[in-house]
């Protein structure tokens, strides 16, 4: 009897094998390189490592694989691409810009934002929000980058001798930069200016208000869509809390790992202090926004940070139709995981790829480069509506920092141990020696 019941256990299982991984969608994805498949669960083993593992085994996958290769677990079926022709079929068409599953977990706080929305939702949003981020208004915002800035060198200067942990430091820095206080200054102005007459202070704090509107440019137009009814005030919610998300992190990230790159290359620090240099004349001043048009180096230095750690190494869309992928079928409804840290670090792209080499984004040098061979920001409709900000803002840091400190490398890129994660960072905190300047170059 015992013998019949296993049997017909047994049989189940084949039936449920057959059922879930001999399906026609199934052998679709299963036409594509990936991982031996295993009875009944098919990959889902590979996955059931901790973040560090996972991330190392997508980088052996990457170099195993040619451009493509795939994970299947019922009911979840993965492609994962990295080079600029499959990435450009995906991204660059409104057919697939729905984000992909593994950005579920942000709905609680996120909800239905800028990142997370999709369809028309997400056109209306981002229509409201681009006017946010034209060069003339990010310009303003320059100053407030700047005073933070300062207040983080008043913090290096404290520091002179011991080993920085930069992590904590930036975090700070592109947090305030991100949130001037506004809403608390506002509050603040009303009640010191309590039991004054009440038209009085109406016009005060209009003025007030006036005054403060280049911090709360991105606030203004959300606002004002919602007069127009556009949005509405969950609507405003989502969308302050995704660019605190996206902006904040992002950023301290990629200053870190170019402060990283600069301590430990010491001749292309120097040529980045030399450049500064020649634009400041040895002049401690605030930068201008004419000032970082000139940084034509470290904008070179700053994109090849990006290329070898792009603070966002994967980016994930749900495919919306039917599609060939490196000459494979991708069907609808595939999650297509785009790694653009393995598309930055591949030696048909790039020669020798792990070599930190900023002269690889000289203009000479970046002549016949695929469009979508260099993605840090995305790329496509749904590209980082924040890039220039942030490259203002890195830019503005980096300025201040190299103006008045010699790196010294503590912590090295060898010393460097990434989990997988949605942003790309450390377990570790970065370390390095700020030495003052004294005389230049």
């Amino acid at each position: 009897m015992l013998l019949y019941v296993l049997v017909a256990f047994a049989l189940f299982l084949c039936i449920v094998h057959y059922l879930i991984n001999e399906n026609e969608n199934a052998q679709i994805i299963k036409k594509i390189p990936g991982p031996k498949d295993v009875f009944l669960i098919g990959n889902a083993l590979e996955a059931m490592v901790n973040p560090v593992e996972l991330f190392a085994l997508r980088r052996k996958f990457a170099q195993k694989h040619n451009g493509i290769y795939r994970f299947w677990s019922y009911p979840r079926s993965v492609v994962n691409i990295y080079t600029p022709e499959d990435i450009e079929a995906v991204i660059s068409s409104p057919k697939h810009n729905m984000k992909g599953p593994m950005y579920s977990f942000l709905k609680p706080w996120l909800w239905d934002g800028l990142l997370l929305s999709s369809g028309l939702k997400w056109h209306q949003r981002r229509k409201i929000l681009t006017p946010a981020f034209h060069f003339n208004i990010l310009r303003q915002f320059l100053t407030i980058m700047e005073e933070n800035c300062s207040r983080m060198l008043n913090a290096l200067e404290a520091t002179e001798g011991k080993a920085t942990d930069v992590i904590s430091l930036l975090s700070e820095y592109t947090l305030n930069s991100i949130c001037e206080k506004v809403i608390e200054d506002r509050k603040r102005y009303i009640k010191d200016h309590e039991g004054t007459d009440s038209e009085e202070v109406k016009a005060e704090d209009d003025t007030f208000m006036t005054k403060k509107k280049k911090k709360v440019a991105m606030l203004d137009l959300l606002i004002l869509a919602k007069k127009d009814g556009h949005i509405d005030d969950v609507g405003i919610q989502e969308e302050v809390e995704t660019f605190m998300f996206e902006g904040h992190d992002t950023t301290a990230g990629g200053l870190t790992f170019t402060l990283l790159l600069l301590a430990e290359h010491k001749q292309i620090q120097d040529k980045v202090y030399k450049e500064q240099e020649v634009i400041f004349e040895g002049s401690q001043r605030p930068s201008e926004i004419e000032d970082l048009s000139k940084m034509k180096y470290l904008e070179c230095v700053i994109k090849e940070s990006l290329r070898l750690y792009p603070p966002v190494p994967v980016i994930s869309r749900t495919i919306g139709e039917t599609l060939k992928l490196s000459n494979y079928t991708i069907p609808k409804g595939t999650m297509c995981n785009i790694h653009i840290y393995d598309l930055h670090r591949r030696e048909v792209l790039f020669n020798d790829p792990l070599r930190f080499d900023p002269d690889r984004f000289l203009p000479e040098n970046s002549v016949g480069r695929h469009p979508y061979a260099y993605i840090p920001f995305s790329a496509g409709p749904r590209n980082c509506i924040g890039q220039k900000f942030a490259m203002i803002e890195m830019k503005s840091a980096l300025s201040g920092i190299l103006r008045r400190f010699e790196l010294e490398p503590v912590t090295r890129q060898a010393d460097v141990v990434i989990p997988a994660d949605l942003v790309l960072r450390t377990t570790q905190p970065v370390y390095i020696n700020f030495k003052k300047r004294h005389t230049s170059l």
